[in-house]
């Protein structure tokens, strides 16, 4: 019997991460550690703002480089994943 997790994961494609090797799961781990390191960068620079209108546009850019990041993150790891799946 497959468990719940199992069976998302068929739905949405993905692999299960324990089908994956140790080294595997450390190269998947590596991207995340990268992203995150970028994402916690972007924090620390961002500098409150007086301006209340200049402190939301800082907000919205700053929203929208996670949002970026984020995505390239996604995408580094679904390559990574489409390479394991073809070794």
């Amino acid at each position: 019997m497959k468990s719940a997790y199992e069976l998302a994961m068929e739905r949405l494609g993905g692999t299960p991460l324990q089908n994956y090797t140790a080294e595997q799961k450390e190269q998947l781990a590596e991207v995340d550690r990268k992203y995150d390191a970028r994402v916690a960068q972007l924090r620390l620079q961002s500098r409150p703002e007086s301006d209340p209108e200049a402190a939301r546009q800082a907000q919205a850019r700053m929203a929208t480089e996670i949002a970026s990041l984020e995505e390239r993150r996604k995408q580094e790891k679904d390559e990574l994943r489409k390479r394991f799946a073809a070794e």
